[in-house]
């Protein structure tokens, strides 16, 4: 199973590094041509390119890092911890440019650590081993993609829509009460995400812990199972993050003015 698994990864040489070149040129051409930017310029183009750049430099690092920090506990810790911070941050300038982006570290953090903690006590999730990084890391990066779509959305919402707040705030609605009426409907959608991945798991998609257990010799059962686990902590997390997100805005701590 193991000789398998190996033939079927991906060869590190040339061609792998010509490929991801390719494709990557690929993506911000598309999107300079196609101006695929709020506006309509290709500023997106640019983004693109650093990202991938920025990718491969954290990825080799990272490679790195995590062979020493499994066994290390604190620097596994402390691993950790940089993994909410730099979330917490790209959620929060996602959403603000101003000084409330900080909010954010509740949505992205909030639902994140008690599943870890139950895990890590029912002994489901050892303190020491490899498993920790990886399934902390889905679910903080579950409630980074929530975060940010549900904050983007309701502060969208609210400066679109903001008739409709005013005329709620004139019916006599508390100020909390009438941002909700605006901005939670809009802010559910970025549920719809995880929501459509679990649904048709196995039909469209096979996720990545799926494939990486069984390219790394695991029984498909086994590796179906710890993607059910996975997808199934995702809804949670992304649930809790999207609430915390709708409430942050509601009471106007996570806003868009100057």
């Amino acid at each position: 199973m193991r000789n398998l698994a190996a033939q079927a990864l991906l060869p590190v040489n040339t061609a792998l590094a010509v490929a991801l070149l390719v494709l990557l040129l690929a993506a911000a051409t598309t999107a300079a041509v196609f101006r695929l930017a709020p506006d309509s310029t290709r500023g997106r183009a640019r983004e693109i390119l650093v990202a991938g750049a920025r990718a491969t430099a954290q990825l080799a690092v990272v490679s790195l890092v995590i062979a020493w920090v499994v066994h290390h506990t604190a620097a596994l810790f402390g691993f950790l911890l940089l993994m909410f911070a730099v979330a917490a941050r790209t959620a929060g300038r996602r959403i603000t440019p101003n000084d409330t982006w900080w909010w954010a570290a509740l949505p992205v953090a909030g639902p994140v650590v008690p599943v870890v903690t139950g895990l890590t006590l029912a002994g489901l999730l050892p303190v020491g081993g490899i498993a920790m990084i990886p399934v902390t890391g889905i679910l903080i990066g579950g409630a980074l993609t929530a975060t940010v779509l549900a904050g983007r959305r309701a502060l969208d919402e609210l400066r679109t829509r903001i008739g409709e707040y005013e005329a709620g705030i004139a019916l006599g609605l508390p100020d909390r009460d009438a941002r909700l009426e605006v901005i939670r409907p809009a802010a559910s959608d970025a549920l719809l995400p995880g929501l459509d991945q679990t649904r048709t798991v196995g039909l469209v998609t096979l996720p990545g812990a799926f494939v990486g257990m069984l390219l790394g010799g695991a029984s498909p059962a086994l590796a179906g199972a710890v993607q059910l686990f996975v997808l199934i902590a995702l809804m949670a997390v992304q649930a809790v993050a999207v609430a915390l997100t709708v409430e942050l805005a509601a009471r106007g701590r996570l806003h868009r003015e100057a």
